[in-house]
């Protein structure tokens, strides 16, 4: 079981938690639960580093922000114990969660879990802090905003878990941002692929390694809203959504459970997303590598690309997409290597946002994008830049007209809920 921010933010919030997590323990279950900090807490500490020391070590800047997680871990134990429960806090050293020396990103190599396992099966209730590690020399490290899905993953696939429950502030995944389109449906089930596209293209539910380590060790995931009343039904019956396979999905559909599974799973905007574009770029071979090299080394992901090639000139533009928040440091770096790259002129516009169709029913049905270019060219809104994946569109627009984007791409592809 993990629970966000959002979830922990005091000691009220806390006790609902533990209120949650004891009723899963009374019917029998081994239970560990993965929290995060309290909401605002890793921004509050965050904000301390860089007043502390601007160009901070990382190493020290884990130090810190794991200490977070450490707070809710040791409140929600106490909290159980208070309620009759046996349970204690597991930090990510004394699991060990091992990871690599990657400070403030860093990726989980293994768990040692034998102990975490002896100790659930004798009926304690294990608490776990996310987002937070150990490297081999023993120190602290971060996974990265977000890492508290990663690690609730990992300990379910450690402990070879029967299902692994993500609470958060919404009760499942839907159609697309309900703040946006209030007829935005809840989806039963999602696939891991579909699931992994929608979370790097903006959906916010999970983060991306976190549904890319499920598919990866086959850990069925189920979202699931925290805010829920004392006597609400038990996670085995509450209508979260579920996070499966392709396999378990065609199960399913043959079954009769998921009646409603439509060709396109989901909408989702992203407005984390700048773009450069490079002008008059020579024509020759390496040069997208002199362009692509450095950013890559930087650790700067580099999303959409454009080239568009004008043959008289032997000259081309190329336009791409990075992080918003990398804006800063791609311009810096390309502009110190102007001359090695031979470029004009460099054009950056952080006013985008990323706008992207889902749904593995697109690998056996025609026309999809042909729907999403006609129903934003409808309403005027203009296409900047295109990608594609076997089982997504995204396309780059004005970041002014996403509500209306996303609105009017969720009416085309009949995704409203019934009235």
């Amino acid at each position: 079981m993990k629970f966000g921010g959002t979830s922990m933010a005091g000691t009220e919030r806390i006790r609902r938690v533990a209120n949650i997590v004891r009723a899963q323990a009374a019917k029998g279950d081994e239970v560990a639960v993965v929290v995060s900090a309290m909401a605002g807490e890793t921004d509050r500490l965050v904000n301390f580093c860089r007043e502390a020391n601007a160009l901070y070590d990382p190493a020290e800047y884990d130090v810190v922000v794991a200490s977070g997680e450490q707070v809710t871990s040791g409140l929600l134990a106490l909290t159980l114990q208070a309620m009759g429960c046996r349970a204690r806090s597991w930090l990510g050293w004394q699991v060990p969660i091992k990871t690599d020396d990657a400070h403030a990103k860093a990726r989980i190599e293994e768990i040692d879990a034998p102990a975490l396992i002896a100790a659930m099966q004798s009926g304690q209730i294990a608490v776990i802090p996310g987002f937070q590690g150990v490297t081999p020399d023993g120190r602290v490290t971060t996974l990265g905003r977000g890492g508290s899905d990663t690690s609730a993953v990992a300990v379910a696939a450690a402990v070879k878990a029967d299902r692994c429950d993500i609470y958060t502030d919404v009760d499942g995944v839907y159609t697309t941002d309900p703040r946006i389109v209030a007829k935005a449906r809840k989806l039963k089930n999602v696939t891991y692929e579909e699931m992994l596209e929608l979370a790097s293209v903006g959906s916010k539910v999970l983060q991306t390694r976190s549904v890319s380590l499920a598919m990866k060790e086959k850990v069925r995931v189920q979202v699931l809203s925290s805010f829920v009343d004392e006597n609400a039904p038990d996670a085995d019956s509450l209508p979260g959504t579920m996070i499966v396979s392709d396999e378990e999905l065609a199960k399913i559909s043959q079954e009769g459970l998921d009646m409603e599974r439509q060709l396109i799973t989901g909408i989702a905007a992203d407005k984390n997303e700048a773009k450069i574009t490079l002008t008059r770029v020579a024509d020759r071979p390496g040069a997208v590598a002199a362009i692509f090299g450095p950013l890559a080394a930087a650790s700067i992901n580099v999303d959409m690309i454009i080239q568009n090639i004008a043959k008289d000139k032997g000259e081309t533009d190329v336009t791409f997409t990075v992080p918003k928040a990398d804006l800063l440091r791609a311009q810096t770096l390309l502009e110190e290597r102007k001359e090695a790259i031979g470029y004009f002129r460099l054009i950056a516009d952080d006013k985008v946002a990323k706008i992207s169709v889902v749904g593995v029913g697109m690998r056996s049905h025609a026309g999809v994008a042909a729907t999403m270019f006609k129903a934003l060219a409808d309403r005027g809104i203009n296409v900047q830049a295109i990608s594609t994946s076997e089982i997504k569109i995204s396309v780059l627009i004005d970041a002014d007209e996403t509500e209306l984007a996303v609105r009017v791409l969720h009416s085309a592809y009949e995704l409203d809920a019934a009235a």
